[in-house]
């Protein structure tokens, strides 16, 4: 390797991995905000948190690699033509393309293993991630319950003056609200001077072990004007015990989509047998769907009515032969069996946009893997020309430039992903069509950095106006 290949080389990734990090660690403040309500008062010890961010930390990269490339390529070119050392290498008979091939080797290994990381470390940490959010709760089953005030626990709602013990398994003060009635909004009370929580890794139940305490229960009579006395049964008891589903715990709407969109954790091989997979079972569905349909209507795939019509049938009325009474029955019926038809092709309208939306999902988690090796080289070669045109190093100007580029490049990217997701164009339009978008302007820059063209030339925009302004004024002589 060359001594301005080592240069180069050395600079860049210095830029590059100091960029990486500080952006890492931004993306991960992110991510603690929001997850702050998991985390937040929730007796969690800095081992537990440390892992929850390790588990996530590896989903970050796709957003922090290629903008840490664009952004380093800016810095480092920017600084090279600033201090005139682009100058003397074009002195000495070294052109762009020639600086910029060694480090050209290095983003072609650097978005290889990127595919690489894409493709195995980032399905293992997701399904760790979303693993250890459920398991949390069996480590830590008080967690979900805080002090001095209510915490909602699936049907419950729970409350305690004081935890104690090693993992806060022990409480004080116990008191319960479950909701039977949510019409009558009818209650049970439950209160208990102390309790203990009893879970294990292996179980899914949560056990509350109660004592000493009462149970109420409201009682909603028949007749309406009973219900106004509001009567309710009490009763004592020495030992009481409640299972607490622990999927109910520390449950978000968020959880709910991560939890389905396996996706996610599998890698290309196992991604093309899911959508194969995927694929057999809604031709085998849209099959069965067919059958059911001709056979609510009536009719069998063989024997369709075009087919079973007589030359008699087509030309006469076919209520003609019946009564006018029967002829209203027939009428009401067929109605009603449209209208029942309607609703079931409706609901299998949905059931088939929930697979193609499966389907499709499959096919971008396929693609977003090549999507960040490419996003790579792409910002590379959009970064290394701009730095070499603008001229400016440091994080000034290249700030701007990087995150106005990479905030199209997000953008665009995922809206074409959502796009295509509710099939409205292909996955792979979806996917690939930032790059699409930006290719262009990779190419346009190499190629102006390369002429020694400035980013945008004025003459070229200025020259029609004042040839026409010259028409509209001619000058006198």
């Amino acid at each position: 390797m060359k001594i301005l290949d080592k240069y180069i080389l050395k600079s860049f990734i210095t830029t590059f991995a100091t960029v990486f990090v500080i952006l890492l660690l931004i993306f991960i403040l992110q991510t603690v905000w929001l997850f702050i309500s998991e985390l937040a008062g929730k007796d969690l010890d800095f081992i537990l948190i440390i892992k929850f961010l390790l588990f996530k930390m590896p989903s970050l990269v796709p957003l922090v690699l290629p903008l840490s490339v664009l952004l380093a390529s800016i810095m480092t070119f920017g600084d090279l033509a600033e201090n005139y050392e682009f100058a003397a290498m074009k002195s000495a008979g070294i052109s762009l393309q020639r600086a910029m091939r060694g480090l050209t080797l290095f983003i072609l290994f650097l978005s290889l293993a990127a595919f690489f990381f894409a493709n195995n470390v980032i399905p293992y940490a997701e399904y760790k991630f979303i693993n250890f959010r459920k398991s949390i709760a069996q480590m830590k089953p008080a967690m979900a319950i805080a002090e001095g005030q209510f915490s909602d626990v699936g049907t419950y709602n729970i409350k305690v003056e004081k935890k104690s013990g090693e993992n806060g398994n022990f409480l004080t003060g116990v008191t319960i609200h479950k909701k039977i009635n949510a019409y009558d909004g009818s209650k049970n009370v439950i209160k208990a001077k102390t309790g203990e929580l009893i879970s294990s890794e292996d179980s899914n139940i949560l056990k509350l072990v109660l004592n000493d305490g009462y149970y109420y229960e409201d009682i909603v009579p028949k007749k309406y004007e009973e219900r106004k006395k509001i009567p309710f049964a009490k009763s004592a008891f020495k030992k009481y015990i409640i299972n607490i589903d622990l999927s109910k715990l520390n449950t978000t709407e968020e959880d709910d989509s991560q939890i389905k969109d396996t996706d996610n954790m599998l890698n290309v091989s196992e991604l093309l047998y899911t959508i194969d997979s995927l694929n057999t079972n809604f031709r085998k569905d849209i099959n069965s769907i067919a059958d059911n349909t001709y056979l609510r209507m009536g009719m069998t795939i063989e024997n369709q009515p075009e087919k079973a019509l007589t030359k008699s049938a087509v030309t006469t009325p076919l209520l003609a032969s019946f009564p006018l009474a029967e002829r209203t029955n027939i009428l009401k019926t067929a109605a009603n069996n449209v209208v029942s038809n309607n609703f079931s092709i409706e609901s299998y309208k949905n059931e088939i946009a929930s697979k193609v939306e499966t389907i499709n999902e499959h096919w971008i988690a396929l693609y977003e893997k090549f999507v960040i090796a490419v996003a790579c080289l792409l910002m590379f070669f959009i970064g290394a020309p701009l730095g070499a045109i603008i001229r400016k190093g440091g994080l000034g100007l290249p700030i701007v430039f990087a995150v106005t580029i990479f905030i199209i490049f997000h953008f665009v990217n995922t809206f074409g992903k959502k796009v295509a997701q509710e099939n409205e164009i292909t996955p792979f339009l979806g996917c690939w069509l930032s790059t699409m978008i930006l290719l262009p302007l990779a190419i346009l820059l190499t190629y102006r950095a390369t002429n020694d063209i400035g980013l945008i030339n004025m003459d070229a925009i200025l020259l029609p106006f004042q040839k026409l302004f010259k028409k509209i004024f001619p000058t006198q002589n």
